[in-house]
């Protein structure tokens, strides 16, 4: 018996060894395939469950703004219209007698820069009802007000400061003056009183 085996026209090959390697690819592709397809379900069924969770709490927010709708209706009325603007300035007077100075300025202290000094402060109630303040600061630099926002920023009793207009000291020396606005948040009220 004679084999003919001309190398130069067919080279030999290594089919088992081809396919340890590319099986290999292939099996590792498979798995990470499924491990994407893993997560991809879990998150599609999380994401399922939050748009459940969303309409539900939806649906709740409907009936509340329904049923406000009808409060605000009643409050209308010309019979108790005069009652509700009676409750409305109580309710003002309520807001500025809780208002506490001595409060904010210990909240103002940590957060003030040395070179920089408060020189008029009004507190009141934005749209949201939410206490605002509008300072009024002199400083001898632009950078001393500049970091008074910033932290006010890093500060907890004071959210959304912002820096509205500064301009010359008054005198024209060389100090600025600058207005900045923050919304307060109030400490707790159980500190310890000395």
């Amino acid at each position: 018996m004679r084999l003919d085996i001309n190398l130069a026209t067919r080279p030999y090959e290594d089919a088992r060894e081809f396919w340890v390697r590319w099986g290999l690819g292939v099996g590792l592709l498979a798995a990470l395939t499924l491990v994407l397809l893993v997560f991809a379900v879990r998150g599609w069924t999380n994401a399922g469950r939050d748009r459940h969770n969303i309409a539900q709490l939806q649906r709740q927010i409907d009936e509340l703004d329904k049923e406000r709708a009808e409060d605000q209706a009643v409050l209308d009325m010309p019979v108790n219209r005069s009652t509700r603007d009676q409750s409305q300035f109580l309710n003002g007077l309520i807001q500025r007698k809780a208002f506490s100075w001595t409060r904010v300025f210990e909240d103002l202290e940590p957060v003030m820069p040395p070179n920089l000094h408060v020189v008029s402060l009004r507190p009141e109630l934005n749209e949201q009802n939410q206490r605002q303040l509008d300072m009024n600061v002199a400083a001898d630099t632009r950078a001393a007000a500049v970091e008074l926002v910033h932290r006010m920023e890093d500060s907890k009793h004071f959210q959304g400061a912002e820096l509205v207009s500064e301009g010359e000291g008054s005198g024209g020396g060389s100090g600025v003056a600058a207005s900045v606005v923050s919304i307060y948040v109030a400490g707790s009220m159980d500190r310890s009183r000395k």
